[in-house]
């Protein structure tokens, strides 16, 4: 085969080369083996000794001179490969910048936070207490009889020391008066257990409550609260009513229910009244110098109201979908 027209015919392929697959086909073509280059190197032992040496020799500056030039053309496709890229992925400096999108706050912290600020500007402190509490401070503190059905196990979570998990923030304002003393102002938000799982209902929930001590506090104070609130979280255009009701450690005692603007139905949405004189004397203050109003709100039910959630539970399940609403 006359190599000088072996090289001709590979400077001129090279010059025809526009991709990576074209530039391994072309090494295949001379370098592969049944290239071109690779049966003029198996044919040297066929020929004459005398001619062999320079035989050999310009095949192996046929050998380099490809290897010279697909290094050379690879480098080149892989240059333009990226001019390529990066002008397909060109951006527009003048354009508004694209931001990674953010989590949010929870719904329930929301609500809560909603809540506790409205109450601190009106001047409440914000309390807290322990949520594995005595039968003390959950039950007898606030006038809560043993025969009562709340003391039932199928209502309460006992412990095997006798403890129990806390079925609602009050024991924090009893231990608030204790500490404190009067006149007090506070809310108490935490968590509360209680034995209890449905549409509506979730063993662990959260509770705010409020209590108010001083001299000559009356059902208006606690009315006019109350009705400050809902405006502020609900809107002033809602519905209110108060109902009269039973709660050991408030007399009297009513339970507060606003109107769906969509069924027109009531819903309770909070329990409230004034502090029972036992609840204050228990405290350690004297009912006949101190009294008092108390309320108390499950932050899950005033979520599900604000945010208009059909199943509660949802404020539970962990669904990012849900809570990216």
């Amino acid at each position: 085969m006359d190599l000088d027209a072996l090289k001709k015919s590979l400077e001129q392929d090279f010059l025809t080369i526009s991709s990576k697959e074209e530039l391994t086909a072309l090494k295949v073509k001379y370098l592969g083996k049944k290239g071109q280059i690779t049966k003029l190197s198996k044919a040297i032992k066929e020929l004459p000794s005398k001619e062999k040496p320079a035989y050999g020799k310009a095949i192996g500056e046929l050998r380099n001179l490809f290897e010279i030039n697909f290094e050379k053309f690879q480098d080149n496709l892989e240059i333009k490969s990226i001019q390529n890229l990066l002008e397909k992925e060109k951006l527009d400096v003048s354009l508004p910048g694209s931001f990674q999108t953010q989590g949010k706050l929870h719904p329930l912290t929301n609500t809560t936070k909603r809540i506790t600020d409205f109450f601190s500007a009106q001047g409440y402190l914000i309390e807290d207490g322990p949520e594995i509490e005595s039968d003390y401070y959950n039950f007898d503190a606030l006038n809560i009889p043993a025969d009562h059905p709340a003391r039932d196990m199928h209502d309460t979570f006992y412990l095997e020391n006798g403890s129990l998990l806390r079925t609602h923030t009050s024991p924090v304002q009893i231990r608030s008066i204790e500490k404190r003393g009067a006149p007090l102002k506070i809310i108490c938000p935490g968590k509360v257990y209680r034995s209890d799982a449905d549409k509506t209902h979730t063993p662990m929930f959260h509770q705010i409550e409020g209590l108010v001590i001083s001299e000559n506090v009356n059902f208006g104070h606690l009315k006019s609260e109350i009705m400050t609130f809902i405006n502020f979280f609900f809107g002033a255009e809602t519905k209110v009513r108060f109902r009269p009701s039973y709660f050991p450690f408030t007399e009297p005692s009513a339970e507060v229910d606003i109107m769906d603007k969509s069924s027109r139905d009531w819903l309770e949405i909070m329990g409230c009244g004034l502090v029972h004189p036992n609840v204050i004397e228990m405290s350690g203050l004297d009912s006949k110098e101190f009294s008092g109003f108390a309320f108390g709100m499950g932050v899950e039910r005033m979520a599900k109201l604000f945010y208009e959630i059909e199943d509660m539970r949802s404020l539970f399940s962990n669904d990012i979908k849900f809570l990216s609403q």
